[in-house]
């Protein structure tokens, strides 16, 4: 009996053989022209369920100052200590995230999103 580990070779890690899962655009009918801008909008964000604690397979990087991530920790924090939720970084930026799409989603051009873009023109 060899005892060699059989491992996957590289094809396999790396061949592309599974389908990839793409989310079905969802569309919204309205008159007038804004039927465009709404459309557009409603695509971003399906279903605007956060992702929460599976395997993700896409990767940002994004900086952030100081500030910004001793904030992320203290939040982190206060959800452990005065709610009893254990949630690591990532998955605050996700849940983050998904509530600024739904907001863009739902209000557009008066969204929170867009709001504070404009502010910091």
């Amino acid at each position: 009996m060899s005892r060699r580990v059989s491992l996957p070779g590289a094809s396999e890690l790396f061949g592309g053989t599974a389908p990839q899962q793409t989310r079905p655009e969802k569309r919204t009918t309205t008159d007038g022209p804004a039927s465009s801008s709404v459309r557009s909008r409603t695509a971003v964000a399906d279903d605007r369920k956060s992702s929460g604690r599976i395997r993700h397979d896409t990767k940002i990087t994004v900086y952030v100052t100081e500030e910004e991530l001793l904030g992320l920790e203290q939040v982190r924090l206060a959800l452990r200590a005065e709610h009893g939720l254990s949630a690591d970084r990532g998955r605050i930026v996700r849940e983050a995230i998904d509530v600024l799409l739904a907001d863009f989603v739902d209000h557009g051009p008066d969204s929170v999103l867009v709001r504070r873009l404009k502010a910091s023109e």
